[in-house]
């Protein structure tokens, strides 16, 4: 066995998974070439002593919590300062492991080498479904080999977290982000992590081509890019002609007047998108008009989030006024929680949601309210408990009036519009809202009673 050892241990970064996995199953046996079928020797060898042996052959102390978790469906290592030989040992023991499907690797330094190890794991491994390899200094080698392998669909992730990890120089046009980008072969992963990456506004142009033609993609966190106008230019042309994107994450991008003027064109045509976040995007009042020529004709967009950008009452207004132009409109929050607003906008917002009660607009405070008493709203909650006492009513009979479908959870936008369309309980916009954020305090959307 010592001189076994001194054999496989004169250079371990050289064992490739296979090389691993043989030296495993002739370890310790006094007949190895007596073996005919090389598969019956990896009869009864569990997880654990796989990733010993991995472990010992890179030469790296092994983590307790992976061995501990290795029967789990998940198991988180961010953080853990695995390197690019602890990440190798671990795509060993996973190769054919069909238990865990949700791996966690943020920030262990793996580099290109660790990330040629995971693709090559995961084109043999058919459990694992969530990925997260955020910050890992992939270098462009590393971010081809999972490029590649999403190209090849030879994997079962659905969701991949790649915020910060590929450090793309784009000045050179990299050919790392071309092949990366040209995702609309994809038919697996639904959800993408791309943040914090600096594509700049060619990466942008690059990722608009992408999303023209993918069919399958349905998340993509796109903030922290530098994607700038002629980036969120080419997005927005992109999603003219997509069919499957539901949420879009374009927060702190610099899109600017121009960028909102391509969504709002975007957002005539487009009939999937559900959730668009330009919250820190130097958009006034100027681009939030633009953007609303896109509100006031789209029936998919439920939230807009847009908090942080120069806007004032003139474009909180317009923002609202695109909703009550659109009969077809199903919004449900608009998120300009830094905007200063009016009583004037209070009143539009009060009558908007007579016809669209299911919307809550989040701003800041209302101008001039500083210096008068605010009007006191009874608790919502009592005036309920209140009417309930007086009708021989229970809660639970309240609740089980909304919910239509009896499984005791009500979306929040059906919640307010049940709530407001209601008469006999004496509440309004205000209260409801208060009452909502009491009942779905961790914001799922759901009220779950």
């Amino acid at each position: 066995q010592d001189e076994e050892t001194s054999n496989t241990s004169e250079s371990p970064e050289s064992v490739s998974l296979a090389d691993a996995s043989a030296e495993k199953a002739t370890q310790g046996s006094d007949t190895d070439l007596e073996v005919e079928d090389p598969e019956k020797a990896f009869v009864g060898i569990t997880g654990t002593e796989l990733y010993l042996e991995a472990c010992r052959l890179m030469e790296v102390v092994p983590v307790s919590h992976f061995i501990q978790n290795l029967a789990k469906p998940y198991i988180n290592l961010n953080h853990h300062g695995l390197g690019p030989k602890g990440v190798k040992a671990i795509a060993i023991a996973l190769v054919s492991n069909a238990t865990v499907t949700h791996l966690e690797l943020e920030d262990n330094c793996i580099l290109a080498e660790g990330a040629i190890c995971i693709a090559e794991m995961l084109r043999e491994n058919s459990s694992l479904q969530e990925l997260n390899i955020s910050n890992n200094h992939l270098d462009t080698a590393g971010a081809e080999a999972i490029a590649s392998l999403l190209l090849d669909n030879m994997s079962c992730l659905h969701t991949l977290q790649l915020s910060g990890g590929l450090w793309l120089q784009l000045a050179g046009r990299s050919h790392c982000l071309c092949t990366f980008v040209s995702l609309q072969g994809n038919y697996q992963v639904k959800e993408l992590d791309l943040s914090h990456n600096e594509f700049y506004e060619k990466g942008g142009q690059l990722l608009g081509q992408m999303l023209a033609s993918n069919s399958t993609l349905e998340i993509l966190d796109l903030s922290w890019n530098h994607l700038r106008r002629q980036g969120t230019v080419a997005l927005g042309t992109g999603l003219r002609s997509n069919s499957a994107l539901k949420i879009l994450n374009l927060s702190w991008n610099g899109v600017g007047n121009e960028g909102a003027l391509a969504l709002g064109e975007a957002l005539k045509v487009n009939n999937v998108l559900v959730h668009l976040d330009i919250s820190n995007n130097q958009i006034n009042n100027k681009g939030a008009k633009k953007l609303c020529r896109g509100l006031e004709v789209n029936g998919k967009l439920k939230i807009l989030k847009m908090a942080n950008n120069p806007l004032t009452t003139e474009g909180a207004t317009a923002l609202v006024t695109s909703v009550r132009k659109n009969p077809k409109s199903v919004m449900e929050e608009i998120n300009i929680s830094n905007v200063l607003v009016n009583e004037t906008f209070i009143k539009l917002l009060d009558l908007v949601c007579q016809t669209h009660p299911e919307l809550d607009v989040i701003y800041g405070e209302v101008e001039g309210c500083i210096a008068k008493i605010p009007k006191q709203h009874p608790n919502p909650m009592k005036v309920i408990q209140n009417y309930l006492k007086e009708h021989n009513l229970q809660l639970w009979d309240f609740f089980r009036n909304i919910d239509k479908d009896g499984n005791m959870k009500i979306p929040v936008a059906a919640f307010q519009r049940a709530m407001m369309q209601q008469s006999s309980i004496p509440l309004d916009r205000v209260q409801i809202g208060e009452l909502v954020r009491k009942l779905d305090r961790n914001r799922t959307g759901v009220v779950d009673y």
